[in-house]
């Protein structure tokens, strides 16, 4: 299983090992991960997954589509490197991914 590194705005980090197959978030979700707080469930429904994605591996993901961009506009504090944990579908070519919680869901 890849291994995912959550960090949060502060700097702390815990290092997680996703099933292929699950998102990002739920990696989170089902480790308690603090900072992404998910409440439509992964539905691109909200931005409470968002995340920022170290810039490294923004060229290695899938591009976000529209409906996911126009969703990150309504997040805390967006970013070039911000994506919705929940659309980041983790496979042994995520290895190593990390990404960092803002300081606020909104």
């Amino acid at each position: 299983m890849p291994k995912i590194t959550y960090q949060d705005n502060q700097g702390n980090s815990k290092i997680i090992e996703v099933e292929n197959g699950l998102s990002v978030m739920e990696g989170a979700v089902q480790n308690d991960i603090p900072g992404i707080d998910a409440d439509c469930g992964g539905s691109m429904a909200c931005a409470t997954c968002h995340v920022y994605v170290e810039e490294k591996w923004l060229d290695k993901l899938p591009k976000a589509e529209e409906a996911e961009v126009d969703m990150i506009d309504m997040a805390y504090e967006p970013k070039k490197n911000s994506r919705l944990s929940c659309q980041l579908i983790v496979s042994s070519d995520l290895e190593g991914l990390i990404v960092t919680t803002p300081a606020k869901q909104s």
